[in-house]
């Protein structure tokens, strides 16, 4: 049985990011379209939620079978950092994902036109004013490293039940956003923000820029490389023979 090309897991991984962007970020605007701009509550931020959950559904039952859909650098590049995929992999993956993101960012812009694209935004998130960068910081480093705890216990150990990986990702990343989200916008993935502000940047709509690095590209990478590395150091195999004596010396304190 062949193996996909790097060219097609490339190329799954521009469509999962796209798919991610432009169903789970473009979300955010299009519910301010439809809400008139009021202020979000608790029923507009579970939309949004599950518009996330539904998206890494889709992204990951249509190609996880080609690339792995990874679509977020920080999982890229956690699972660099564990040894799991070489760094041509890595930085293609990478590339591919802010492609993807640039692009689904692209199709939010599309559907606006000609209902203000430029104040409703493209999906970029905001930190919270009342919590500022480092505890934006902090928000993104515990969200994202929970999620790619998952990421890694669900989908990359190979131990989980089969078939259940989308299912534990979304819907982690469905809880993640209705705690993290007042905070940051709970963007857990720096692909994701990335896309959307950018171009919201070069069609004139209000940025963020100055939280980008800090919070949505330092705080999912840091958090990312926490979760990896925490569930390696879990779910590392212990030999049979050390396990037993553990357990004999123990009864024999006992």
């Amino acid at each position: 049985m062949s193996s996909p090309t790097f060219a097609q897991k490339l190329g799954a991984e521009v469509v999962g990011t796209a798919i991610l962007v432009f169903i789970g970020a473009g979300s955010v605007p299009l519910t301010l379209f439809i809400t008139g701009q009021n202020p979000f509550g608790s029923a507009e931020l579970s939309t949004i939620s599950f518009a996330f959950a539904f998206a890494i559904f889709a992204a990951i039952y249509s190609v996880g079978h080609i690339s792995g859909c990874h679509i977020n650098p920080a999982v890229t590049i956690a699972l660099l950092a564990t040894r799991k995929i070489d760094a041509m992999t890595a930085g293609g993956y990478i590339v591919a994902q802010l492609v993807g993101a640039f692009l689904g960012a692209s199709l939010t812009l599309i559907i606006l036109t000609n209902n203000d694209p430029v104040a409703l935004g493209l999906g970029a998130v905001d930190v919270n004013a009342n919590a500022g960068i480092p505890i934006g910081f902090a928000a993104e480093v515990i969200g994202t490293a929970i999620l790619v705890f998952t990421v890694f216990g669900s989908a990359v150990s190979g131990k989980a039940p089969g078939g259940f990986a989308g299912i534990a990702i979304g819907f982690i990343v469905y809880g993640i956003i209705i705690l993290v989200g007042p905070i940051t916008g709970a963007a857990l993935n720096p692909a994701r923000q990335i896309g959307p502000e950018l171009l919201e940047a070069a069609i004139g709509s209000t940025t963020n820029l100055g939280a980008l690095v800090p919070v949505y590209i330092a705080g999912p990478i840091v958090g990312g490389l926490i979760g990896a590395f925490v569930y390696e150091f879990l779910g590392k195999e212990v030999p049979a023979a050390a396990t037993s004596t553990v357990g004999e010396t123990a009864g024999a304190e006992a």
